[in-house]
């Protein structure tokens, strides 16, 4: 019987590799632009060590305008050192920045060191940084635009030297991780420091976040009043503020997104929902109603998370 089968074709392995796109090949603006896309770990822990071409791509200070690491609470890399390498190679090129967890004094240091053209920076979950060396920081940040300093421990002596040394400041986000007590029995610790702080010295902001911040009326009229070109302000689980008929006329009237102390911060926002921490007395649920039959108490006075 004769077989029906065609014959197999052999592909050569000289003629797979010329169909083969040879990525040594591409024309440098292109690989440049697609290195981008793999951020800065990936840039420095593999890019980099694949040939001499690459690497010298990778030392282009133009391949480091924005620096993004983000979501590293485990990595098995020296986030730091990454980071540090990065600004080593942007240098004046850096114009904006992202981190989360890893940041320390150091870095901030290297930061203000390295960059003289910086227009946003978002340092967020990261209890290493200390006030001194962020407020002198902060004067080497005068063309700075845009930034978040989120549930971190820095207070307002790191306000009032950002208000001071970057004139440009447009947004700025300050949330905390505590987020306070949501009851009506319980008359928590107030401060109106921070918000005088902006108000005092921050008069060209347009965008304004405070979660969880302790200011009082008293401390929303001082900004209010000190910045009046107020777009936007988010004081959702500020507590200590009680919102009467006028002050919230006077918000809704002037602000253009204003959101409610008791408005619910979701999967929609900035931030996940794992660094937002909201504490409810025993006698109320997350509706505000009485809880009945029950003595077990939600609170953890003073305590927050620490990410060491």
């Amino acid at each position: 019987m004769v077989s029906s089968s065609r014959p197999i074709k052999v592909t050569k392995l000289e003629d797979l590799i010329e169909v083969v796109p040879n990525w040594l090949e591409l024309p440098k603006d292109l690989t440049s632009k697609i290195l981008q896309l793999l951020g800065p770990v990936e840039i420095v822990m593999n890019a980099r060590q694949v040939c001499s071409i690459w690497r010298n791509i990778c030392r282009d200070p133009s391949m480091w305008r924005s620096i993004e690491i983000i979501k590293g609470l485990n990595s098995p890399y020296n986030l730091e050192k990454i980071c540090m390498y990065a600004l080593d190679q942007g240098c004046d090129h850096v114009e904006e920045i992202n981190v989360e967890y890893f940041v320390t004094d150091e870095l901030v240091k290297k930061l203000a060191e390295r960059t003289t053209n910086l227009r946003r920076i978002r340092i967020s979950k990261c209890f290493k940084i200390s006030d001194k060396v962020f407020s002198d920081a902060a004067k080497k940040f005068s063309l700075l635009e845009d930034l978040e300093l989120s549930f971190n421990d820095l207070n307002k002596e790191s306000l009032e030297a950002i208000g001071q040394n970057c004139p440009l400041l447009k947004t700025l986000k300050f949330n905390r991780a505590y987020k306070g007590i949501k009851c009506t029995s319980y008359n928590g610790f107030k401060c109106n420091k921070e918000a005088f702080a902006i108000a005092k010295t921050m008069s060209g902001l347009q965008h304004l976040e405070l979660w969880g911040n302790k200011l009082t009326n008293e401390g929303l009229v001082s900004i209010l009043d000190g910045c009046p070109n107020l777009e936007s302000l988010d004081l959702r689980m500020c507590y200590n503020l009680v919102m009467s008929e006028n002050l919230a006329k006077r918000c809704y009237e002037n602000i253009k997104y204003f959101r409610y102390p008791d408005e619910y911060i979701d999967e929609h926002d900035d931030d996940n929902d794992d660094h937002i921490f909201e504490y409810y007395c025993e006698c109320r649920d997350r509706d505000g109603k009485r809880i009945k039959g029950t003595n077990v108490s939600y609170l953890e006075f003073g305590v927050y998370q620490s990410f060491d």
